[in-house]
């Protein structure tokens, strides 16, 4: 149990770090919220896996998945994050 956790935690860190880097604008997250968003990213990026591929499908649909699938779902956490956060200003 510990190793799961541990290995969650780097592999959140780097995922999280590549996503910031791969998604363009300015991003202000602590090292905490950075991981957050790879350990976010490697389950999306599971579930994606389960529904595209259907693979593991005796796992279930909640699943981590590994570094690429969660860089992957690690980007599209950070758009809807984006997305849903970041006001527009109007200019005139």
């Amino acid at each position: 149990m510990l190793g799961f956790i541990l290995v969650m935690l780097l592999i959140g860190a780097v995922a999280g770090f590549l996503a910031r880097l791969l998604v363009p604008g300015r991003d202000p997250m602590s090292a905490g919220a950075t991981i957050l968003l790879g350990i976010v990213g490697s389950f999306l990026g599971g579930f994606l896996g389960y529904v595209l591929v259907g693979k593991d499908v005796t796992e279930g649909a909640l699943q981590p998945s590994g570094l690429v699938g969660s860089v992957i779902g690690a980007v599209i956490a950070l758009l809807v994050y984006n997305a849903t956060t970041h006001r527009r200003t109007i200019t005139r």
